[in-house]
């Protein structure tokens, strides 16, 4: 019956988006007034016609990419708003708050800078001299904990993304005005359509081994990451690219249909030039292009280390002859838990502009022990700060807060045994109530202390809608503390629609009982999180247990879809919604929703 009403609405669509070149395979029926509704304005629900997220998520594949192709900006948004009701109509999304970034920064620390991305580049930075007088060259830093992945194409996180930028270099960087400029790209033309882009690289360009890097290695790298045999989280990203349907098309079996197909990129004989036809014109491509799964791999170095491609990730587990990058930094050692260490690359384009030498980097899910190497001077930069300490560091000239385009939320896997036995519908009736069960501005005032703002909506205040305008224009509910009291009370009605019962005190009755694990990583301050829901949980007497573990482990648990409901939280890569709606595609490797992806 869903797919029917999906496949009606559909017809309706066709004779509504002919703007963008295309039918659509949308349902919403509300959603063309959803866009004027002011930013104030909030719905207790959204109003789409339900869609099953794991049988009928091909809708949803269906929408981003007209999205993607259409070329009208002002149905281009309102594409996007279906695309973000239908999201949200699932439950399985909780945004919790609107992200910003703190860090501790020592005063003598000069020349670091970011983007709203969540992006940190240290390779201009500047130590100044000690106290005698002598240049620092060595930055003490601390990230994040174990890196998950260092190839440029298989990384997914934040913190991996700063090691491929400190370390890889693309076309296209950003500058200290978080402005797009050129990095190994000399120039670029544009056609006139938009399709074809052709890059000129700079002279003289080189691996860290000293090998010529030129237009042959993008053609390589692109291909491999695109590749679904790589598995790159973000292969996707090379979708605007011709051939990239061709590409990517698998059978039953996991093996691609077409194994000689590749992406419409060609280099020039003397590997000067690299062209690229585009599928559909695509204002952020260059955006893309500054993007670390767009940066290029040395294929020596990949090959050898995975030659029967079991293992693409392979050349980039440890330092050594076989970590060859062409960024300002090359790493040189690397014990596992406990520290990194970058030494400057002098094959690298700029390194007449790099001045340290050298980074030392501590690896630590405890922030407290962060706090205190970074307060007795073992550290120059600490990118988290432990909640506890926060509301000391106010007016603390070291201590910064950063505006960022980003949501915090909690992700459920709607695959869990959690809802076994349940109707799609009523699953997401549930997901949505327990969303209302959650006081957010506590999470903000008390957990987080740096200016976030409750989210009713998973795109962040601030991002843009490609038409000039801001796209968020509305809450899916209201997240106030004022609201919160009638939350709870909606949150309770919601569940007794789907046959939970609860007593006359707003608890949950032991004839109709409900647990769940909550998956979350290590540090502190996610955990803090952790504990404040499973507070609210217990407090309509829902059981919900904390399950904590090291970054690495967390992120592969999450991504297989091995949880109930988890942390999450996404930082955007540029600033289009689109980027926060295509990771949601059934064969997106950021699904960790796992939308369109029946168990076995």
């Amino acid at each position: 019956m869903k797919k029917l009403t999906a496949l009606l609405l559909a017809l309706v669509m066709c004779f509504s988006m002919v703007a963008c070149g295309g039918q659509s395979t949308s349902t919403s029926t509300s959603t063309s007034t959803a866009a004027s509704e002011s930013a104030s304005q909030t719905t207790e629900a959204v109003e789409t016609d339900f869609i099953d997220p794991v049988n009928d998520w091909g809708v949803y594949d269906d929408l981003i990419d007209q999205i993607r192709t259409c070329t009208d900006l002002a149905e281009r948004a309102e594409l996007m708003h279906q695309a973000e009701d239908i999201l949200m109509d699932t439950g399985a999304i909780l945004p919790l708050y609107f992200y910003t970034d703190l860090y501790l920064q020592k005063d003598y620390l000069t020349n670091v800078y970011w983007t709203p991305f969540g992006y940190k580049y240290f390779m201009f930075a500047n130590l100044g001299n000690d106290e005698q007088g002598n240049p620092r060259d060595t930055l003490r830093m601390y990230l994040a904990s174990e890196p998950d992945k260092l190839d440029p194409a298989l990384n997914s996180t934040v913190d991996g993304a700063i090691l491929a930028i400190n370390s890889f270099a693309g076309l296209f960087t950003y500058d200290a005005n978080q402005q797009q400029v050129p990095d190994l790209a000399e120039s670029y033309e544009m056609s006139e359509d938009g399709l074809t882009y052709t890059f000129t690289l700079k002279d003289g360009l080189k691996w860290s081994n000293g090998d010529t890097l030129d237009a042959t290695d993008f053609v390589y790298s692109w291909n491999r990451a695109a590749d679904p045999l790589t598995a790159s989280d973000y292969g996707y990203m090379f979708a605007p690219i011709k051939g990239y349907a061709e590409v990517t098309e698998m059978d039953e079996d996991g093996n691609r249909v077409n194994p000689d197909a590749t992406l419409a990129v060609t280099a020039s004989e003397d590997g000067k030039t690299l062209t690229v036809e585009l599928e559909y014109p695509t204002a952020y491509f260059l955006d893309l292009c500054a993007f670390p799964t767009y940066f290029p791999v040395y294929q020596e170095a990949v090959e050898a280390a995975d030659p029967d491609g079991s293992n693409p990730g392979a050349w980039a587990l440890d330092p050594g002859e076989n970590f060859v990058c062409s960024g300002a930094y090359v790493l040189t050692e690397w014990n596992h838990n406990s520290s990194m260490v970058y030494e400057k690359n002098p094959n690298y384009h700029r390194a007449d502009e790099v001045t340290i030498t050298r980074q030392e980097l501590m690896l630590s899910s405890d922030t407290t022990a962060v706090f205190a190497a970074y307060n007795d001077g073992s550290l120059d930069f600490a990118d988290d700060v432990p909640t506890a300490e926060i509301p000391n560091l106010e007016g603390n000239p070291e201590y910064h807060v950063i505006g960022t385009l980003g949501t915090y939320y909690v992700s459920f896997n709607v695959n869990s045994p959690m809802f076994d036995g349940m109707s799609a519908e009523d699953a997401a009736t549930l997901r949505k109530a327990l969303a209302l069960f959650i006081d957010r501005d506590y999470i903000v005032t008390n957990i987080g202390q740096a200016d976030q703002v409750p989210a009713g909506s998973f795109i962040p205040a601030g991002c843009s809608d490609g038409n000039g305008g801001e796209f968020k224009n509305k809450d899916y509910f209201d997240p106030s503390y004022e609201a919160f009291e009638d939350n709870v009370a909606k949150g309770i009605e919601m569940m007794e629609s789907i046959g939970y019962k609860f007593d006359e005190n707003g608890m949950l009755s032991d004839e109709t009982p409900l647990s769940f694990t909550y998956l979350v990583n290590t540090p502190g301050g996610n955990v803090d999180v952790a504990v404040a829901i499973q507070s609210d949980m217990a407090a309509v007497g829902i059981d919900m247990e904390v399950s904590e573990m090291e970054w690495n482990v967390f992120l592969n648990d999450r991504k297989n879809g091995n949880y109930d409901i988890a942390r999450n939280g996404w930082l955007m890569d540029f600033n289009d919604p689109l980027n926060m709606l295509e990771m949601w595609t059934s064969d997106s490797g950021n699904n960790d929703c796992q939308f369109g992806r029946p168990q076995a």
